[in-house]
C-alpha cells in the first residue's frame, strides 16, 4: 500500500478543511505560523502546501520542496505565490475563484450604499453626539447608471444585485460576449463610454500589466462630475495620487476602497479624506466565505494528489476526476508514443504535431498532448512533468501543433505524432485496443504491435533471413521474444521489425544485432510499467 500524500497547512484553515483532507486520503500537518526559515526546513517532506495570503511561495522555497506537487490558495489572489517559478518546478498552483464571489460582490454593493448615504461618516458623527442631519444629504441609487469594469464571476453577481435594486448596468469586459451580456441584463460598452456615462463605477478585474493603474488621471478626466468609485477587486488598479486629485477638485464625489496599492495599508494619502471610505481588504472576510474556500481548496488539492484531477489551476489545464478516468488510457498511449519518439530521436526537435483522428478528435486533447510531450522530453530531461512541459518546450524552441480529423483509417480512433528535426521527420501512430495501447504505424509503415516494457525497434530491407538471424541471436543471449511484428512499405523496400522481449538487451548484444547484414538500425526501447486495464 502506497503512503498517503502529505499536506502542509501553513496558514489558518478551518477544521472542516483539515477533515476534508483526511477523509479524502491525505496525511495533514497544521503548522501554525512559521518563519520562512522554519518552512524551508520542513517543506521537503510534503506533497502539497495549502496557504492563504501570509505564506510566501518563493523560488527559494520551491528549490527545497523536492516532493511538492501542488500549492493551493484558499482564495483568489496569488500575489504571495510565484506562479512562474512553480511552473518551472512542475508544481501545480490552484486557487478558489468562486468560493468568495458572493461575499465580495455583497461588499461592493454595501460600499455603494455607504458612499451614496455617507453611512460611515454619519455613524462617526452621531457617536460623537453631533446631530448633523443636513451635512449628510445622500443620493438615491435607484435609476442611476452603474459602470461595471469586469463582468466575470464577481462582476456578474454585482450586476444581478445592482439590477435588483433598480440600477441600470453598463459593462466593459473584453471577454464579455453579446449573448452573455444579454443574459446578465447589462449593456456592453467600451471603457471610454463607461467612464463617460456611469454615475457609479465598480472594478472587478485582476491586477495585470494591462490593468495596473487603469483608473488614472486620464480616466478621471473622462468621468462624469460627481461620479462615485468603488474598488473591492485588487490594489493597484487605481492611481491613488490621481484619485486624491480628483477628490480634491470635486470631480469625484466619493470613493470606497477595500484594497490598496500597498498592503497592509498602514499609511495612505487617502486616509482621513472626508469623501473616502476605507476597509482593510474585507471583500472575502465572512465566515461563510472563509469556510467555503478552505474546504474547496482542500477538495481540489486532495483530488489532485490522490486521483490526478486538476481544478482551478493557474498553470496547467483543468482535468476533472471523471476526465482523468476517461482519458487515462489515452494518456497512457500518448506517453508510450512520446517516449518511443524521444528514445529514437537524438537530434534537436523543432516541431511536434499531434493529430487526433476519428473518435480521438472528440477527446479533451490538451492533457494528452502534454503527456506525449512530457514523455518525449523526459527521455532527455529528468525534471520534466505535465506542469512544466510547455514551458520547457518553449524554452527549447519546440513548436507544438494539434490537429483533428474525422478519419482514422482502419481504426475507430488514432493518435499520430509527427516530429521534425533540422534533418528529417519521424511519425508514429497508435490506438487503444481492449484498454491497452497498440502501435498502428511507424514512419508511414502500417504495423500493428502491442507495447511491452522492453522492445526492440529494427529498420531493415525487406529481404529473407531477418527473423531467423534475430531469433538466433536472441536465443544465444538467453532473451525470450514475446511478440514479433513486421511491417513494410512495399515488397523488397523499407521494412520494420518491432519485437517485444522479456528482458533488457545489453550494449554488447545490441552491437552484435546491429552488425547483422539484414539490419540497418537496431534500437533498444524501454517503457514505463503500464497501469492495469
Amino acid at each position: 500500500m502506497s503512503a498517503k500524500p502529505k499536506i502542509l497547512i501553513s496558514d489558518s484553515l478551518s477544521t472542516q478543511a483539515v477533515q476534508t483532507f483526511e477523509d479524502m486520503g491525505c496525511d495533514v500537518t497544521v503548522s501554525g505560523k512559521l518563519t520562512p526559515e522554519e518552512l524551508l526546513h520542513i517543506i521537503p517532506e510534503y506533497d502539497g502546501l495549502a496557504v492563504r495570503s501570509a505564506t510566501k511561495v518563493t523560488p527559494e522555497l520551491l528549490e527545497k520542496a523536492t516532493k511538492l506537487k501542488v500549492v493551493g490558495r484558499a482564495g483568489i489572489g496569488v500575489d504571495n505565490i510565484d506562479v512562474n517559478a512553480c511552473t518551472r518546478s512542475g508544481v501545480v498552483v490552484m486557487n478558489t475563484p468562486f468560493g468568495n464571489a458572493i461575499t465580495t460582490a455583497e461588499h461592493a454593493i454595501a460600499m455603494m450604499f455607504a458612499l451614496a448615504r455617507h453611512i460611515p461618516q454619519a455613524n462617526a458623527s452621531t457617536h460623537q453626539g453631533l446631530w448633523e442631519k443636513s451635512k449628510f444629504m445622500g443620493t438615491e441609487l435607484t435609476g442611476k447608471t452603474l459602470g461595471l469594469v469586469g463582468a466575470g464571476n464577481i462582476g456578474s453577481i454585482v450586476a444581478s444585485k445592482a439590477i435588483g435594486i433598480g440600477l441600470k448596468v453598463i459593462a466593459f469586459d473584453p471577454f464579455l460576449s453579446d449573448e452573455r451580456a444579454k443574459d446578465l441584463g447589462v449593456t456592453k460598452v467600451e471603457l471610454d463610454d463607461l467612464l463617460a456615462k456611469a454615475d457609479i463605477i465598480t472594478l472587478h478585474v485582476p491586477k495585470t500589466a494591462q490593468t495596473e493603474n487603469m483608473i488614472n488621471a486620464d480616466a478621471f478626466n473622462k468621468m462624469k462630475k460627481g461620479v462615485m468609485l468603488v474598488n473591492c477587486a485588487r490594489g493597484g488598479l487605481v492611481d491613488e495620487t490621481a484619485l486624491l486629485g480628483a477628490l480634491e477638485s470635486g470631480h469625484v464625489r466619493g470613493a470606497a476602497l477595500d484594497v490598496f496599492a500597498v498592503e497592509p495599508a498602514k499609511e495612505n494619502a487617502l486616509f482621513g479624506h472626508p469623501s473616502v471610505i476605507c476597509t482593510p481588504h474585507l471583500g472575502a472576510s465572512t465566515q461563510e466565505a472563509q469556510e467555503k474556500v478552505a474546504v474547496q481548496v482542500a477538495e481540489q488539492m486532495a483530488n489532485y494528489v490522490v486521483d490526478g484531477a486538476v481544478q482551478n489551476a493557474l498553470n496547467t489545464p483543468s482535468l476533472t476526476a471523471e476526465d482523468a478516468r476517461k482519458l487515462g488510457p489515452w494518456i497512457d498511449l500518448a506517453k508510450q508514443l512520446g517516449s518511443m519518439i524521444g528514445q529514437l530521436t537524438d537530434e534537436e526537435i523543432v516541431d511536434m504535431q499531434i493529430e487526433y483522428c476519428g473518435d480521438a478528435a472528440g477527446l479533451k486533447h490538451e492533457p494528452i498532448t502534454n503527456a506525449a510531450l512530457a514523455a518525449m522530453l523526459g527521455t532527455k530531461f529528468a525534471s520534466v512533468n505535465l506542469v512544466n512541459v510547455r514551458d520547457m518546450a518553449n524554452q527549447r524552441g519546440i513548436n507544438i501543433k494539434e490537429t483533428r480529423t474525422d478519419s482514422a483509417g482502419d481504426y475507430q480512433a488514432v493518435i499520430r505524432i509527427l516530429v521534425t528535426t533540422p534533418a528529417f521527420s519521424r511519425s508514429i501512430a497508435g490506438t487503444m485496443m481492449a484498454g491497452r495501447p497498440r502501435i498502428t504505424e511507424i514512419k508511414g509503415i502500417q504495423l500493428e504491435s502491442t507495447l511491452g516494457r522492453y522492445m526492440l525497434y529494427i529498420t531493415n530491407k525487406d529481404q529473407p533471413g531477418l527473423i531467423g538471424a534475430v531469433g538466433s541471436r536472441m536465443a544465444e543471449s538467453g532473451i525470450n521474444i514475446a511478440n514479433f511484428h513486421l511491417g513494410r512499405l512495399a515488397q523488397g523496400g523499407d521494412a520494420i521489425a518491432f519485437l517485444e522481449i522479456d528482458s533488457a538487451v545489453s550494449d554488447e548484444d545490441l552491437n552484435i544485432l546491429q552488425s547483422l547484414p539484414q539490419i540497418d538500425r537496431c534500437t533498444f526501447l524501454e517503457f514505463p510499467e503500464m497501469s492495469e486495464a
